[in-house]
C-alpha cells in the first residue's frame, strides 16, 4: 500500500527533477552522493568488484537533476556475462548499481523516475536482462525478482534473497547458470608522466 501511495504523491507532485545523461561533468557530484548515500564501505561490495575499471553500458548512466541543474540521484548499469546457457554459450545482459537519491529528496520519486527510465532505456537498446543486488520489496515493483537469478552468483559475498533480475525479452534467462562475470568496456587509463 505504501509502493501505491508513494506513487500517486509522486505522479501528482510539482516536477522537482528531471532526468538526464551523465556528463563528465557529474563525476564529482556523483561520487559525493554515493558516498554520502552508500557510506564508507560502498567499494567493497561484490557488485562494485564487478563495475571496477570498467565504463557503464553505453548509454545507461543516468542522473537526476534538480531545479538549478545539481545532481541529485544517480543510477548506471553495466555490461556483464549472466553465466551461461545450456549450451554453454554466455549470456549477456546488465548489472545495475549504484542507484541513490540524496537524501532531501526521498519520497519525491527521484528513485523511482531513476529506475524506470534505466529499465526503458536498456529496453529501447535491445538488452536482455538486468541483474541487481538490493531490497526485494523495492525492486519487485519494477520486475526484479530472485527466482529468475537463482542458479546465478556473484563473485564473493552476497545475499541470495536480494540478488534480483528482470528479464526484457521474455526467456532471456532461462537456463542461465554460473558466475555473474564483467564483460564490458575497461576505463582508459591515462598515462602519468613523472618530473624528471
Amino acid at each position: 500500500m505504501a509502493a501505491v501511495l508513494d506513487s500517486v504523491r509522486a505522479y501528482f507532485a510539482p516536477s522537482v527533477f528531471t532526468i538526464d545523461a551523465e556528463n563528465p561533468g557529474d563525476v564529482v557530484a556523483r561520487e559525493n552522493l554515493l558516498d554520502r548515500a552508500m557510506g564508507p564501505n560502498r567499494r567493497k561490495k561484490s557488485s562494485e568488484k564487478i563495475r571496477r575499471g570498467r565504463v557503464p553500458a553505453e548509454g545507461l548512466a543516468l542522473v537526476a537533476r534538480d531545479r538549478d541543474g545539481h545532481v541529485i540521484g544517480t543510477v548506471r548499469l553495466w555490461n556483464v556475462e549472466a553465466g551461461v546457457n545450456a549450451e554453454g554459450t554466455p549470456i549477456n545482459a546488465l548489472l545495475l548499481g549504484p542507484l541513490a537519491v540524496d537524501s532531501c529528496f526521498e519520497g519525491k520519486g527521484v528513485g523511482s523516475a531513476l529506475m524506470r527510465a534505466a529499465v526503458l532505456e536498456a529496453k529501447n537498446r535491445g538488452h536482455g536482462a538486468i541483474l541487481l543486488v538490493g531490497d526485494a520489496p523495492y525492486y519487485e515493483r519494477f520486475g526484479f525478482f530472485a527466482e529468475k537469478a537463482q542458479h546465478l552468483v556473484m563473485p564473493g559475498p552476497f545475499e541470495r534473497s536480494r540478488f534480483l533480475a528482470l528479464a526484457l525479452i521474455e526467456g532471456w534467462l532461462d537456463g542461465a547458470a554460473g558466475m555473474i562475470v564483467p564483460s564490458g568496456r575497461m576505463q582508459a587509463t591515462v598515462p602519468v608522466r613523472r618530473a624528471a
